[in-house]
């Protein structure tokens, strides 16, 4: 095996709940592992409601009872000969260990390790969770709520954290999220500025608001968006401009 393998430690992460954390870990790790030949491996540390552990459960179940996304599950295992990623539930205070221990006992070499943690900074190991990233994405709406609580954790982590030097995050990216394309509201405008006054990088790709980030995948749907098993539908990734925003999020990571 070779040694040199790089491992990239990925987190969306929030103050906010409700932001799509879990949703975009999935979404993109999915899309990684499944279509773009990458190996990812997710840790669930989302205490106590482990929310992707659950959904791993549910996909699963949901593909055995529909024969459309049977048949697509099986044409994808054949074509690309690869199991699920694995996605594993701990502790944020010790997830990194974990993480490290994982990939030291990993046969295949695994390139993108992603986290789902926990939305409060009081969760004991948090913030040691979160310098041990390698890149955080930040998904942010126009909210006052959400950017008051989002800008205030994303300074503390700029200042606190990367400034220390103890830590491995070499990119932290603000996002937004839930754009909805019929109103160009000036509170965009207001917050892009006020996010470069502090600092902060701001993806220049917007996700769309859709409805099918919230609500799961129908029984009888022939499509998945947000799926653990297999990739979301290509289709719905250009409807929600996600297909963008993984271009923008490889070239950030650099794998």
């Amino acid at each position: 095996m070779n040694t040199k393998h790089k491992t990239v430690f990925i987190a969306f992460s929030s103050q906010k709940g409700g932001v799509g954390k879990s949703t975009f870990t999935t979404l993109v790790a999915s899309t990684m592992h499944y279509r773009l030949g990458y190996n990812v491996a997710v840790f669930d540390a989302d205490f106590p409601q482990h929310s992707l552990m659950k959904m791993k459960t549910r996909d699963l179940a949901m593909v055995m009872e529909n024969e459309a996304l049977k048949k697509l599950a099986y044409k994808q295992f054949t074509t690309i000969n690869k199991k699920a990623y694995p996605i594993m539930q701990h502790k944020a205070d010790s997830v990194l260990q974990a993480a490290h221990e994982f990939l030291n006992a990993s046969s295949v070499p695994v390139d993108v390790v992603f986290f789902d943690l926990p939305g409060t900074v009081n969760t004991p190991g948090i913030l040691k969770a979160l310098a041990g990233m390698h890149h955080i994405f930040t998904p942010i709406t126009a909210d006052r709520v959400v950017m008051e609580s989002t800008l205030i954790f994303t300074q503390l982590l700029h200042d606190v954290i990367m400034k220390k030097g103890e830590t491995s995050i070499e990119t932290i990216n603000l996002f937004w999220n839930q754009v909805d394309g019929r109103e160009s509201t000036p509170l965009y405008g207001v917050y892009n500025q006020l996010i470069k006054q502090l600092g902060l990088s701001l993806m220049q790709s917007q996700i769309k608001s859709s409805t099918r980030f919230r609500k799961e995948s129908e029984v009888d749907s022939k499509t998945v968006f947000r799926s653990t098993v297999m990739p979301p539908d290509e289709r719905l990734m250009k409807a929600c401009q996600l297909d963008l925003f993984i271009d923008e999020f490889l070239k950030i990571i650099q794998l």
